[in-house]
C-alpha cells in the first residue's frame, strides 16, 4: 500500500487540510514532504521498502520546513526581547 504514489498524494492533501484547521506551519512541511514523495514515486525515481520511503519522506519534510522557515520565517527585529527591566 505504501508503494502506491497516490496514497502519498492523498496523505499530503490530508496533512494540508490539517494545516488549515490548525494553522501555525506545523503540518505544512509534512504535507509538502508527502506530496513530493508521491511525485517521486509516480515518476518512478523512487521505489522500494517502507523504511526507505519513510526516510525520503522525513528528509523532504525537513528540507521543506527549512525552506519555508527561510522564506516566511522569523524576520529580524520582529520581536524585541528585553534583558533588563526599565525599573532597575
Amino acid at each position: 500500500m505504501w508503494n502506491v504514489w497516490w496514497v502519498w498524494i492523498v496523505a499530503g492533501f490530508a496533512l494540508g487540510v490539517l494545516e488549515i484547521l490548525a494553522p501555525g506551519y506545523i503540518f505544512l512541511g509534512f504535507a509538502l514532504g508527502a506530496l513530493l514523495t508521491g511525485v517521486l514515486l509516480g515518476v518512478g525515481v523512487l521505489g522500494g521498502s517502507l523504511p526507505l520511503l519513510l526516510m525520503v519522506f522525513a528528509l523532504l519534510s525537513l528540507a521543506a520546513w527549512f525552506l519555508m522557515r527561510r522564506m516566511a520565517g522569523v524576520t529580524r527585529g520582529q520581536a524585541k526581547i528585553w534583558h533588563k527591566d526599565i525599573n532597575d
